[in-house]
């Protein structure tokens, strides 16, 4: 049987304890869209890069440190020179083309392109004291700065946070153990051990055909090994501490009381919590290792030459820095830039991935 929607509703007694039909209004066809749309399924990953992304600060160091990075990437590629090659003109070395200016030739290359009509590829930071290009210099010592910081958050994030995440969920005699481990590796001088590490492994070992080591050197061979060896412990307490507190939760013995056993425990109920203090951490440990190996390069215990680095490019520049205060402002900018950067982003990693900061 059809029914005519055209008849009006009846009224509503006022004694009556029936709805009042008039008090309704139908629903828009709007409406009854928006009921038929489900929610967008999403995870915790997916979840915190969304609001990450809503960070201007993070988005603008991202879109800094991508454009480091494709430079470090494709900078040699379309750079005609090499970070070790001196420069020269027609088979001849050119001294005239010692601590140019960015953008400027030397008097050889004016004469070269006069000469035969051709464009030499402009030096963009100029050139050092041995008639190098510096844009190149530069670009290779940011590799090795990055290399390095990438090294040691690696290493920190793997051995820190499996050392701590052990030895909280343990507890007891094993945690006490373990952590007065970690206070012993605490307090050893990983600079000094760096520097015994240099001077044994240039006695008694030979790394010049190790393809990648052995441009770099014995020096930063020893700084990977106390890397590996001791930057990991700040982690492991940070983890340490978050799951002694994280552990006592109801869902953690919920899990337990289901049979979930102490590595999916681990993994899948206390490490999401304890996300923010290792994301921050791990992003903080690439600009101190950084930091760290620009200081030894500084001081002549970093990279072999001719392999340059940021250290020892603002090292070099060091000597000349009233005549040719660009060749110190390079290297300095680079490494601000590549920090910074990093540090903005960790810091909005820890607020868009903290389930605690989630509104």
């Amino acid at each position: 049987m059809a029914i005519n929607n055209d008849i009006p509703a009846p009224k509503k007694n006022k004694l009556s304890l029936q709805l009042d039909p008039a008090l309704f209004e139908k629903a828009t066809d709007d409406e009854k869209r928006q009921q038929d749309v489900m929610a967008e399924s999403t995870t915790f990953f997916k979840d915190g890069m969304r609001r990450l992304m809503k960070n201007p600060l993070a988005v603008i160091s991202m879109v800094i440190l991508a454009v480091v990075i494709l430079t470090m990437i494709f900078a040699p590629v379309v750079v005609p020179y090499s970070y070790e090659e001196i420069i020269t003109v027609e088979g001849v070395r050119d001294k005239s083309a010692a601590n140019l200016k960015p953008f400027e030739y030397s008097e050889r290359e004016q004469a070269y392109m006069e000469k035969y009509d051709v464009k030499i590829f402009p030096h963009i930071m100029g050139t050092d004291e041995l008639c190098r290009d510096y844009f190149i210099r530069v670009v290779y010592g940011a590799r090795v700065s990055v290399m390095v910081g990438i090294f040691a958050a690696v290493m920190v994030l793997i051995i820190g946070t499996l050392y701590g995440a052990i030895s909280g969920y343990a507890g007891g005699r094993v945690d006490m153990i373990m952590m007065r481990i970690v206070d012993i590796i605490y307090s050893l001088p990983d600079i000094l051990i760096i520097i015994l590490l240099a001077v044994v492994f240039k006695e008694t070992m030979d790394f010049s055909s190790v393809p990648v080591i052995g441009k770099l050197g014995t020096n930063m061979v020893s700084m990977f090994i106390v890397f590996g060896l001791l930057y990991w412990v700040g982690m492991a307490r940070l983890v340490r501490g978050q799951i002694l507190t994280i552990k006592q939760n109801e869902y953690v013995l919920a899990a337990k009381s289901m049979g979930a056993g102490a590595g999916r425990i681990i993994r899948k109920h206390i490490l999401p919590n304890c996300l923010s203090v290792i994301i921050i951490t791990t992003a903080q440990e690439i600009p101190a290792a950084i930091f760290t190996e620009s200081y030894l390069s500084f001081i002549g215990l970093g990279v072999a030459l001719p392999m340059p680095s940021l250290g020892s490019l603002a090292n070099a520049a060091r000597s000349g820095m009233q005549s040719y205060p660009w060749k110190l402002v390079f290297p300095a900018i680079m490494i601000i830039l590549v920090v910074l950067s990093f540090n903005l982003i960790g810091d909005a990693m820890r607020d868009a991935f903290d389930p605690k900061l989630k509104k």
